[in-house]
């Protein structure tokens, strides 16, 4: 009798693949176990095995698999469901699944491109023979090709010798040569363990009174930890004691100090004792038990809590509880920034039980954590991540919280699986029969719709925690100061008013300017020309500090010209404005403060977020301007003004969703200020002080902002009424998207009739030398959505059988918004 293995592998193809193996393979192997495969002519992928079976295919002849790369499954049966499910429903393959959701480091491939670690020192004894020559032609090639390999080594299979370079961290795997930031650590200084009971303490200074200096010194550190109740800085201590660092040095080899680096993303914990979570109030106590409550009866429930109302302090109760039973716990956010402040938090109360996962991380990091949440090691009993978290190997889950829920980053858009990790989670915890909670001050439209409709559980908290009031929210007519000559840049006189005020009394400022760069338009004042991009139809936006001009769609620079390029005029002027002017304009109206930026910009390295953030935190920045990064949830204890430097340019978006989001980012952006005992102030400046939607967000009116917008949603048929599969055609030949998209939406019409919206240009209508051209299907709520996608996959595969149209490519994009 044959034995079969069906194979996924990590390439877009609609099925597994069959492959032969004998009988001592098929008592071996489960499904979620690796292996390599052969693949087409010449290639070698590392493959999924899906399941194990005796039925030989009819159609080809099945190959030999080449070697097991696993003893026991490193996928769980579970996790294939989820990716079943993922690949059914937003329209792509489990082989693009599989390679979203396993760390490169798990799929090595004929393609991978492999270099020398650099960083360690390999002793040549430590190293077989066949990994010694792989490591010498590193010596003579910075990369190598597994083909390159294949004909150095002489063999076919050379994925075992590369899996044993990587474990002994000899070599890197491509994705890795991106992790040029080396973190900047800082160092930090406390009393040796040994010295910390109080005798041991007297003892020390009684043995060092005949060196005053050394005696000095502790007595400092005593003093400075005592004043600002943190870590002290080895930099801070050398500066306040004035001595030398060599002198803390000398304290440090003597083992009276302990020198230690905070480096908050790593995984490592190394705290002492766990603290006890705090007691909720009377508000968070009747809304925790109304989360409870709902979990009895609904499997979602919605926890609509305002800012600062101390929704992290219920999570924490919720996640106790499940800890208490043996369960793991997800923990959902939606920006990386985000998990750098939560991860402090939470391993004060769970000490190394919580395990972080997001994008930054290392490959080896990423294969770290995946292992740990396989093993249901104690140490990741609470994984908190970004949205690719969702796709880890738990085990045991209990409980999953999507903190901000209604933050569009937890949508995936490029490449594929283009999934939600929300509405993702909450099938990963039917599938274990756990509860999902969904947290957010200003919910998405369809979580509150289906809250309303009965379909998830609603709990509210109106109160911030310890009573602070809402924040005072002032909107700011810039066309009226404008027409007065009140402004300074764009700064008006009642925002320059209030910074001041508020740097007096020794608070900090966030300044919120959803746009990076200095301007997004250079135009010439003599003949109009305004510089473009090559290669999108996009003007370059100007950056100062680099003096460059930019495209943010495909990364396109050139140095900013002295003179026009159509009239060599050398009048050129910025038009609109970025987080750069802002932060310049703040440097010049407030010299003597610190003004910082956050943006992609200065928070490209893995430890920008930290850096900024811990900058804030410590007091050190007294003006922050930033992007929507600044949103998403951060908790700081000192800002208590936030200045939002134009509202409309979110308002004017061409978007179904723009006066939705523009409420959430107000409103959340607002949310940063006065968290403490003083009431913050917010002030909106913008052209249009009428607009309902600022109304709204000045008066903190959620309630009456859904139901206009619901029923816009109605009229317009959008979601949550309607459900939405967007398809994009994408070719470098404008004359063949145009005639792709028609036939497309012509054969869609046929079937959906006045449901198909386009086909239409987008606003940037080539991006990166690609014309894009989008249709939109909606789908009534009576319409089955499973028959609905079946109808477009054949469109989709009678529209690619045609040879004239088989290179334009085609994205299916299910619930795009």
């Amino acid at each position: 009798m044959n034995n079969f293995i069906n194979v996924i592998l990590p390439i877009p193809i609609e099925n597994s693949f069959t492959y032969a193996i004998t009988q001592a393979e098929a008592e071996f192997l489960k499904p979620g176990m690796r292996v390599s495969v052969p693949f087409g002519k010449s290639k070698i992928y590392t493959g999924l095995v899906e399941n194990v079976h005796q039925e030989a295919p009819l159609i080809y002849e099945a190959k030999q698999i080449h070697q097991i790369l696993d003893e026991r499954p490193l996928v769980t049966s579970i996790q294939l469901k989820h990716w079943q499910w993922i690949s059914k429903y937003y329209l792509c393959t489990v082989g693009e699944v599989m390679r979203a959701a396993l760390p490169s480091a798990f799929i090595l491939e004929s393609e991978t491109v492999i270099y020398k670690n650099v960083e360690i020192q390999i002793n040549d004894e430590d190293l077989k023979d066949d990994e010694f020559i792989v490591y010498e032609a590193l010596h003579h090639q910075s990369s190598l090709k597994i083909q390159d390999l294949m004909a150095i080594l002489d063999k076919k299979n050379v994925l075992p010798v590369i899996k044993r370079l990587l474990e002994k961290e000899v070599i890197n795997v491509q994705e890795e040569i991106y992790e040029k930031y080396k973190p900047k650590l800082v160092r930090y200084v406390k009393i040796a363990t040994v010295h910390s009971s109080e005798k041991a303490l007297q003892d020390l200074l009684e043995s060092l009174s005949s060196k005053p200096k050394q005696r000095d010194v502790i007595m400092m550190l005593f003093s400075i930890s005592a004043q600002t109740k943190k870590p002290v800085k080895k930099s801070d201590l050398s500066q306040e004691s004035n001595v030398s660092a060599s002198s803390i040095k000398t304290l440090i080899n003597k083992g009276i100090l302990e020198e230690y680096h905070i480096q908050i993303d790593r995984v490592q914990y190394d705290g002492d004792e766990n603290e006890a979570s705090k007691h909720l109030n009377e508000h968070q106590e009747v809304a925790l038990s109304g989360v409870v409550q709902s979990f009895e009866n609904q499997k979602i429930t919605l926890l609509n809590g305002v800012t600062s109302s101390g929704k992290t302090e219920i999570y924490v109760k919720l996640i106790e509880e499940q800890l208490s039973q043996g369960k793991q716990v997800l923990y959902l956010l939606p920006e990386i920034a985000l998990t750098t402040q939560l991860v402090e938090r939470l391993q004060n109360y769970f000490g190394e039980q919580v395990a972080v996962f997001h994008s930054k991380y290392s490959s080896h990091e990423r294969v770290e954590v995946w292992n740990k949440v396989l093993n249901n090691s104690p140490k990741a009993q609470i994984v908190l991540g970004a949205r690719s978290s969702v796709l880890l190997p738990f085990h045991n889950l209990g409980l999953i919280i999507v903190d901000e829920e209604h933050e569009s980053s937890y949508k995936q858009f490029d490449p594929a699986p283009r999934y939600h990790a929300r509405d993702t989670a909450i099938v990963l915890a039917s599938l274990f029969e756990a509860k999902t909670l969904l947290g957010s001050a200003t919910p998405s439209l369809e979580s509150y719709y289906n809250a309303q409709q009965g379909k998830y559980g609603l709990v509210e908290l109106k109160h911030r925690y310890n009573n602070v009031l809402m924040p005072d929210i002032e909107l700011v007519d810039i066309k009226d100061n404008h027409k007065r000559k009140r402004m300074t840049g764009h700064f008006s006189d009642r925002l320059i008013l209030e910074m001041q005020e508020t740097l007096n009394d020794g608070h900090q400022i966030i300044l919120f300017q959803n746009r990076r760069g200095f301007s997004p338009i250079v135009e010439c004042n003599t003949c109009g020309h305004s510089p473009q991009c090559p290669n999108c139809d996009v003007s370059l936006t100007f950056h100062q500090y680099r003096n460059q001009l930019r495209c943010h769609y495909c990364g396109y620079n050139s140095a900013m010209h002295k003179n026009c390029e159509a009239c060599k005029s050398v009048e050129i002027d910025s038009k609109g404005f970025g987080t750069e002017q802002v932060e310049e304009e703040a440097k010049l109206l407030f010299p003597d403060h610190n003004v910082a930026r956050m943006d992609l910009d200065t928070t490209r390295g893995k430890y920008g977020y930290e850096k900024i953030i811990t900058a804030l935190e410590q007091q050190e920045i007294d003006i922050l301007v930033g992007t929507q990064m600044l949103t998403k949830g951060l908790d700081f204890r000192n800002v208590k003004l936030v200045g939002i430097m134009n509202a409309d340019n979110m308002l004017n978006f061409p978007d179904f969703r723009a006066h939705e989001r523009s409420y959430q980012l107000m409103a959340q952006v607002s949310g940063r200020a006065g968290r403490t005992k003083e009431r913050g102030k917010v002030l909106i400046q913008t052209y249009n002080p009428l607009h309902r939607i600022l109304q709204q967000v000045s008066t903190n009116n959620y309630e009456q902002m859904f139901d206009e917008q619901m029923d816009d949603r109605h009229t317009f048929k959008y979601p949550p009424i309607y459900r939405m599969i967007k398809i994009t055609l994408k070719h470098k030949d404008y004359q063949k998207v145009n005639v792709g998209a028609e036939w497309y939406a012509k054969s869609l019409r046929t079937v959906f009739d006045k449901h198909v919206l386009g086909p239409e240009f987008p606003p940037v209508a080539r991006i990166r030398n690609q014309y894009l051209k989008h249709i939109l299907v909606k789908i009534p709520q009576k319409q089955s959505l499973a028959k609905t996608k079946e109808a477009i996959i054949k469109i989709n595969n009678s529209f690619l059988s045609v040879k004239d149209f088989r290179a334009v490519r085609v994205i299916l994009n299910v619930d795009n918004y």
